[in-house]
């Protein structure tokens, strides 16, 4: 075939090109390819930024209190802390047989907590009693041979006096006399040497039982029946170093920390007023102990003990409380308390041109409009509405933060 007649054949008609050209063609669907991309890519989108959790800083609102408007000089956040706490231990190694105790559980003094196993204790114990016994013994015998020795040698030396007997027998009942009564003297030491074996056989026994060392409630059962407990941690992550924590309630106080700026408005026995975070209505009196005269670097605060003026069992150690250091006493009959709820400055953000703050809720964050009061307390604001007392609001909200964003709580002030 010729070149011609293949190029004929290669050629295209027209009405053959009309027709192709009059096909759906290759266009719609590229187009719809890149639509369904991009509808994907916006539903993953959508899916990573709901279950991806923002990190957010965030506090507690709390109720004003009477000391809020008049007299307070400084608020400060702390926790309640035990004075007087202790994790219970036995002073021997041994293994629990008896745990009698629970959390929650108040004790006595004196109260045996727990039992180890005694049968080794008790078989020294009895060996050793055995001993000082027939210690005892030997002494009681030597004690009536030095009497008979001593009364020998009396009438040997009346007897040598008259001639019916000689110097030299005189002389050896003397001796026997003299050394039975060191005999008795060796006799009475090792019945005292046994004594004290008994003494700390017996001491060592008594400690097979764990006792309170005070009154007060148990807030840590750390051992069960069958462990082995000892103080010195021996064995390493199988061996048990306490039965149990208790901790006296009457020695509860709040450790606060002061920031250094301000420690200079905080004197001591100056009164003050707690409101616990989990209580935000509750107002208990209290006064300051002590400035502790060390400064933490790192957080640029002082810690300062304040002692509550009232006890009561709803306050448990840990807690989070914030304290209000007063001028003078306040007077709750009298004093007018402002309404809403305080929380950080920090917390108020500006959103489309009004004041926001991010209530979280189930680990979801609520955006509420909020108008603040004119009036600051050191470095909290008053929120007349829109947030209740109790509530968690987001600290130094950033910009990205939106309304019904999932949230993470990285830390409470």
């Amino acid at each position: 075939m010729k070149n011609a007649d293949l190029l004929k054949e290669l050629r295209i008609e027209r009405h053959q090109r009309d027709e192709h050209n009059q096909g759906p063609g290759r266009w719609p669907w590229i187009v719809g390819a890149v639509v369904l991309v991009l509808a994907v890519a916006g539903a993953l989108g959508w899916m990573l930024l709901g279950r991806s959790a923002l990190e957010v800083q965030t506090a507690t609102a709390v109720a004003p209190s009477a000391s809020t408007g008049a007299g307070a000089v400084l608020q400060a956040t702390g926790y309640i802390t035990a004075r007087r706490q202790a994790t219970v231990s036995a002073q021997i190694t041994g293994t629990l047989t008896e745990v009698l105790i629970e959390e929650g559980d108040h004790v006595e003094k004196g109260q045996v907590l727990a039992r180890l196993d005694d049968n080794g204790y008790r078989a020294a114990l009895d060996s050793a009693k055995a001993n000082t016994l027939a210690a005892q013994a030997q002494v009681v015998q030597l004690q009536a041979q030095l009497d008979q020795a001593q009364h020998d040698a009396v009438r040997m030396h009346t007897l040598v006096a008259s001639g019916l007997v000689s110097k030299q027998q005189d002389e050896q009942a003397r001796t026997l006399a003299a050394s039975t009564a060191a005999q008795l003297n060796a006799q009475r030491k090792l019945a005292a040497a046994a004594q004290a074996q008994t003494t700390q056989a017996q001491v060592n026994f008594d400690y097979t039982v764990v006792h309170a060392p005070f009154t007060g409630v148990i807030t840590q059962k750390a051992a069960q029946v069958g462990e082995i407990i000892s103080p010195l941690s021996a064995g390493g992550g199988f061996t048990r170093t306490g039965v149990g924590t208790i901790v006296d309630m009457d020695s509860l106080e709040i450790d606060v920390d002061v920031n250094e700026a301000y420690i200079g408005r905080v004197k001591a026995s100056m009164p003050a007023e707690a409101v616990l975070d989990a209580y935000p209505d509750w107002k208990i009196p209290a006064h300051v102990i002590a400035i502790v005269p060390a400064a933490d670097r790192g957080k640029a605060t002082v810690k300062v003990r304040v002692a509550l003026d009232q006890k009561d069992p709803r306050i448990v150690p840990d807690m989070g409380v914030r304290v209000s250091f007063l001028e003078q006493a306040a007077k709750h009959e009298t004093a007018q308390m402002p309404k809403g709820v305080l929380v950080p400055g920090k917390a108020i953000a500006q959103r489309d041109g009004h004041a926001a703050v991010f209530v979280v809720s189930d680990d979801t964050a609520h955006q509420r409009t909020v108008e603040p009061s004119a009036q600051a307390y050191g470095d909290l604001r008053l929120l007349p509405a829109a947030v209740q007392a109790g509530e968690t609001v987001v600290v130094s909200p950033s910009a990205e933060l939106k309304d019904g964003m999932r949230v993470k709580q990285a830390g409470k002030q």
